[in-house]
């Protein structure tokens, strides 16, 4: 059983913001103008989208998806940038390619391969797994590029001396990348670590409260978490080993 939500029920699930609220002034946190920008964007952003699924579940063909997942791509891209101390030359190709390539590789491979979905392009599959594997993606990205980029400057210095002893810049960074792409997937691999104990997932959530058997939902769940996993750690190895070549010239020095 499916239990409806109507407008006055979100009216009063806006008490736990209000609470939230008066917490912070309280305890003077400073976040109430935060907690209602982000709570009156969440209502209007998640009611504007509910609408144009609706549209695009309507007309379920391929020329309305392409849109609406080139759309989220582009989001993400921005997004990305926006939360960079310091952009790199040629950072935003760097991010498309690296999101594009992570995304759609894992999101052909599950949708094609895996899920086995007919057509490929049925919206009710193919536009909550690209959500899915885009936002985490892109927060691996974010991570990723604003880790690399603040050790390189950091670490000048001595990446500079490594240099001077013969190092080729690959070798100079070399830790930094490793680290770079070990933060990006931290927060991937504490969800791998703690899925179903600590937590249980959004997807699976949302399919039990709509009926699904839990056993159908958890499979889900399985495929959803390996697919995330994937796709983080194809984008932030993709834009980190791209990345660090943009601090560097051919003859491996430091571009001024």
């Amino acid at each position: 059983m499916i239990i409806e939500l109507t407008y006055i029920d979100l009216g009063l699930g806006i008490g736990l913001v209000i609470l939230s609220i008066g917490l912070s002034i309280l305890g003077r946190i400073q976040l109430e103008k935060d907690l209602l920008i982000g709570a009156v964007r969440t209502f209007v952003q998640l009611i504007a989208v509910g609408y144009v699924l609706n549209l695009v579940f309507a007309v379920e063909q391929w020329y309305a998806i392409i849109p609406l997942l080139l759309l989220m791509i582009g989001v993400a891209i921005h997004t990305i940038i926006g939360r960079q101390t310091y952009k790199f030359k040629n950072i935003v190709p760097i991010i498309t390619i690296s999101l594009v390539i992570g995304t759609g590789s894992t999101l052909i491979l599950v949708i094609v391969v895996i899920i086995n979905v007919d057509p490929w392009y049925t919206p009710q599959y193919i536009i909550p797994i690209m959500g899915m594997i885009l936002g985490n993606s892109m927060n691996g990205v974010a991570l990723a590029a604003e880790r690399l980029s603040s050790e390189i400057i950091g670490k000048r210095q001595l990446i500079e001396t490594r240099l001077s002893l013969g190092a080729t810049s690959r070798e100079a960074v070399s830790d930094i990348v490793t680290a770079s792409v070990r933060a990006a997937m931290i927060p991937t691999i504490n969800t791998l670590m703690t899925v179903g104990i600590v937590s249980l997932p959004g997807m699976m959530t949302g399919q039990i409260l709509a009926g699904t058997s839990p056993i159908l939902a958890v499979k889900y769940q399985i495929i959803v978490m390996y697919m995330i996993t994937a796709s983080v750690m194809i984008s932030s190895v993709l834009i980190v080993y791209r990345g660090y070549k943009q601090f560097f010239t051919e003859s491996h020095q430091f571009k001024e």
